[in-house]
Formats: structure tokens, C-alpha cells, sequence
């Protein structure tokens, strides 16, 4: 589930799929109905973040100005907080975790102390929130006079003691085999690379692999929150975000000030991670289809076709032209999807990807291939792809049991797609590393209110992809006294970050006072692109 921009599958994976769920504790933990063991190791893990916590407090963060090469503007200023790779052993090996922040613009009185943000993933750097500050993002001018905006590298992530599961350049050489299989030979082909990158995965991170969970990433929040000298947390989460959100207000109810989740990850243990990809392939052909309908309404500026079936029927001539002889050499059907599926994900996508597509048919084949090929000169952004993508595969593999058994892929895929083909093979393949995961896969927090919780305000759009809408309901219905605000036809992915008055109001209202409406809200969509 990436929150801040859908990013391509690589390594031997033929998929350049969605990085969808896509995509997305202690104090009073609630064990799971597991063995004594299996108690017992979360005890040890609740007395160790309460130890962690205790010594981030004490020593605090030394903030200095960032790194020249962190693209981090002053007056963002740049620190470390150290937390235990396992928190069942806090004395043992340790990582240190990059924090940013910017301090509050209104005055020492008004000030409400660190908002905290992750903008999902798994994977996704939440290090450049604090420029919304430095970049007068107007949507953020009341709330930054009340708050340090604070961001960091999840564990894995960046400069958080990063992970990598194959070499970044071998990652994003293209053209990719075609994700959609022509024959058993070319799923066995994917079998094989996705067991191959789960291999990688343990042989250049083999140390970190067991720890990489969104419990412990949990727990790391909480120590940054000492560290800050916060007593309470305030802290807004997009896409996987929100599945950070729900298990800290699990398992810190007590910790909770305010707390936002935008764009929701279902946190029902039974979609955790499996149903949860699938519930994505659903959701985005829908989106798909949101887009073409409005690609046809726009035929005097795009000329694709004046209906959804004529701007299909593009797509697919399209994608037969580039797997019969990749454009530019490069573009094959996985690098389409890797750049298309922007428009599902993001209204902000529309225009830029139609623009490309239109170009293409009006015989432009380079703005495509600019658009959809791998830049191999650009060293460390294909570090920065990879590295994402080593998160996501890392959490969601270890955060959850996923089925072994390549029949049962095969049959939910095969069923699937013959409906809903836009993503579905593409993100089977993104996951299927989880099928072979060299790591104990864990039981996902049984995600609940508990003592002491406030309430909490889930804002999701009703036709969102990457994070399908029953999401934010499973969540509402999880977390008492929760505020659910609905963006009624809309579906875009991170709503917070969009202008949308009813929405932007209930926020700046929650984030500034802690009201929430009396019931729940459902809000006109925001404004459709114009071309």
C-alpha cells in the first residue's frame, strides 16, 4: 500500500506491480489467543519498549541541520533516535532511526507539541513532511502553528538502517516479463524469480528480516514519541499509515492525544496481507474504470475515444504493441502498468497519464518511454525503489501467515482476473515472495479500542484503490467513539493532502481543538482534474 507514490515491482519479479498493500505495542497489550509462547515472547517485547522508551526519554534527540544530500531545507533540522532491533532483547544489537522536524510557526502558547506522520508503504520516508512547512503547503497553515511537523525513516527504510533484497540496478532493468501469464511455463517463470527474491531478501538482510513487522515499527513510534518528550502522541497516517495507527491505538490506547487515519488499510486479522491484495485488484479496475470514463468525457483534448470501452481498447492495442516489441526498447506491458496504475492511485495522476498516453497516439513515443522507463544513470533513486520495495515485501511477508500453497494463488488470480485484470496478476507476483518468506510469519494484532483511547478521526474516500473503503468502516467499527468522514465519489488515495473544504475544516477542527462531529460526515468529492 504505498502512500506516497505507486512504485514499480522489479527484480527478477516480472511485475512492475502497484507497491499496494499494497498500498498498509505495549502498554496494553492484547495478546493474541496464542500459545504461552507466544504471550510470553509479547511480554518480553512490551518490558522492552517500556525499557526503550525510558532511555529515549533520557537522552532525547540532538537535533542538528540535516544532511546536504537529505534534500531537507532549513529550518528542518535532522536527528537520531536509537531503538532495539528486537525488542524482546532491549540491551541487545541496536538501530538508530533518522528524525526530522520543523518547530511550530505560531507562538510558544499556541503550541500543542509534535505531530507525527508516515505517509504508508510499507516503505514509503516520511522525512519531507516537515516541508510542508518550508513549502507554505497552504492545507497546513493553522495546524503547523500549533505543531512541530516531526517525520522519520521507518525501521528498513532510508537511513533507518535500510534493507535491500537485490541489487537496486538489476531491480529496475527493464523490459519485465508480461505480469499477465500466456502459459504454466511463464507462471512457473514467476515462481521462480518471486522465490528468488525471497531469497535476497534473507541473504542481504537476513539479520533485520524477523524484526521488519509493523508491531515493532509500533514500538519505534512510541520511543520516538519519548524521545521528543511528548507525553502523548499526536499522529496523522496515510495508507499503510493507518494500519500503524490502528495497532499503536491497540497497543498504547493510553498514549493516544490525537490521531488520524487517512486512507485506511483494513485491519481485519483475516485481511492481513493476503485478502487484502485481492480486495485491491477489485478496487482498482473499478478506479480504472473511473479514469476512462473521464478520459472519454475529455475526447476534444486526449482524442483516446469518446467512450470507455474506445479508451480500453487504446489501453489494450497499446500494451499489445509493447509486448510484441517494447517501445524504446524499454516499455513492456509490466512498465505500463508500473506507470498507469498512477491514475487509479491519484486524481493528480489523471492529466499527467492521459497527456502520455495521448501523445503516444498521436505518434510521441518518447514522452512514454520518459515516462514509464527506468532511469539507470539515476543511481540513487533506483536505491530508494528498491529499498521501498524491500520494506514493503519485508513487513507484509513477516507481519502475517500467507498461503504456501501455489494452487490456491493460482486459483484466486485466475478467478480474478478474468474480471478485474488491470492489476491483479501484476500485484500476485509483487507478493508472491510471501509464499516462500525465510522468516517466521507472525499472528497481526487483533486491532481494538482500548482503555483510555480518544477519539479517533478516520477520513476515507469511497472509491479509493489502494486502500478499498471497507477499510476506514472495519477500522470505525474497531475503535469506539472514532469519527468516520466520507468523501462520497471520490477516490482519490490520501485524502488529508487534497482541497476539499468539509474535510480540510473537520481536520484543522480535530487537530487544533480534539472536537469531532457529533456522528459521522459524508463530504462532496473534491474537484474532478481539468484538462
Amino acid at each position: 500500500m504505498r502512500g506516497t507514490q505507486a512504485t514499480k515491482r522489479a527484480a527478477g519479479l516480472g511485475s512492475a506491480g502497484a507497491l499496494v498493500t499494497a498500498t498498509l505495542i505495549a502498554g496494553a497489550v492484547a495478546a493474541p489467543s496464542a500459545s504461552a509462547d507466544a504471550r510470553h515472547g509479547q511480554d518480553r517485547e512490551t518490558r522492552g519498549a517500556t525499557i526503550a522508551a525510558a532511555r529515549a526519554a533520557k537522552a532525547g534527540i540532538d537535533w542538528q541541520d540535516c544532511a546536504a544530500d537529505w534534500g531537507l531545507e532549513k529550518p528542518i533540522q535532522c536527528g537520531w533516535v536509537t531503538v532495539p532491533l528486537d525488542y524482546a532483547r532491549p540491551y541487545g544489537k541496536q538501530i538508530k532511526l533518522a528524525v526530522d522536524r520543523i518547530g511550530n510557526t505560531g507562538t510558544k502558547e499556541e503550541r500543542q507539541g509534535a505531530l507525527v506522520y508516515n505517509p504508508g508503504g510499507p516503505g514509503g520516508s516520511g522525512l519531507r513532511f516537515p516541508r510542508r512547512v518550508t513549502t507554505k503547503n497552504p492545507l497546513w497553515t493553522n495546524v503547523s502553528k500549533a505543531y512541530d511537523f516531526v517525520g522519520f525513516d521507518p525501521r528498513g527504510v532510508g537511513h533507518s538502517a535500510p534493507i535491500s533484497c537485490v541489487d537496486p540496478q538489476e531491480f529496475v532493468k527493464a523490459p519485465k516479463p508480461d505480469p499477465v501469464p500466456d502459459s504454466e511455463a511463464d507462471k512457473r517463470a514467476q515462481r521462480k524469480s518471486a522465490r528468488e527474491y525471497a531469497e535476497g531478501c534473507y541473504e542481504r538482510s537476513g539479520e533485520m528480516l524477523p524484526y521488519m513487522t509493523t508491531p515493532n515499527t509500533v514500538r519505534d513510534l512510541d520511543v520516538i514519541r519519548a524521545a521528543l518528550g511528548e507525553k502523548k502522541l499526536n499522529f496523522l497516517g496515510v495508507s499503510y499509515g493507518t494500519y500503524i495507527a490502528a495497532v499503536y491505538g491497540t497497543l498504547y490506547p493510553g498514549h493516544v492525544r490525537r490521531m488520524i487515519a487517512d486512507s485506511v488499510v483494513n485491519p481485519s486479522r483475516e485481511k492481513i496481507w493476503y485478502e487484502a491484495n485481492l480486495d485491491q485488484d477489485v478496487a482498482f479496475e473499478m478506479r480504472w474504470n473511473d479514469w476512462q470514463d473521464w478520459v472519454a468525457k475529455n475526447d476534444a483534448v486526449f482524442h483516446l475515444g469518446t467512450t470507455r470501452a474506445q479508451v480500453q481498447a487504446k489501453w489494450l492495442e497499446l500494451r499489445a504493441t509493447a509486448k510484441k516489441n517494447p517501445i524504446g526498447g524499454l516499455v513492456g506491458p509490466a512498465e505500463l502498468i508500473g506507470f498507469f496504475q498512477g491514475a487509479p492511485y491519484y486524481d493528480s495522476s489523471w492529466i499527467p497519464v492521459a497527456t502520455v498516453f495521448s501523445k503516444y497516439f498521436a505518434g510521441d513515443t518518447q514522452a512514454l518511454v520518459d515516462a514509464a522507463a527506468p532511469d539507470l544513470t539515476d543511481t540513487a533513486g533506483n536505491a530508494s525503489s528498491e529499498n521501498g520495495n524491500a520494506v514493503y515485501t519485508a513487513v507484509e511477508c513477516t507481519d502475517a501467515k500467507w498461503p504456501t500453497s501455489w494452487k490456491k494463488w493460482d486459483r484466486d488470480n485466475t478467478r480474478l482476473h478474468k474480471n478485474y485484470p488491470f492489476l491483479t496478476w501484476a500485484n500476485a507476483w509483487m507478493n508472491l515472495p510471501c509464499a516462500t518468506w525465510p522468516v517466521k510469519q507472525q499472528t497481526p494484532v487483533n486491532v481494538k479500542s482500548g482503555k483510555g483511547l480518544p477519539p479517533v478521526l478516520i477520513v476515507q474516500s469511497q472509491r479509493d484503490a489502494a486502500t478499498p473503503y471497507e477499510g476506514g468502516v472495519e477500522l470505525h467499527k474497531r475503535f469506539k467513539n472514532s469519527r468516520l468522514i466520507t468523501e462520497k465519489d471520490a477516490g482519490s488515495h490520501g485524502v488529508t493532502g487534497l482541497v476539499n473544504p468539509c474535510i480540510n475544516e473537520r481536520v484543522d477542527t480535530y487537530l487544533l481543538t480534539g472536537k469531532v462531529d457529533a456522528a459521522d460526515v459524508t463530504c462532496a468529492p473534491h474537484a474532478t482534474p481539468k484538462p
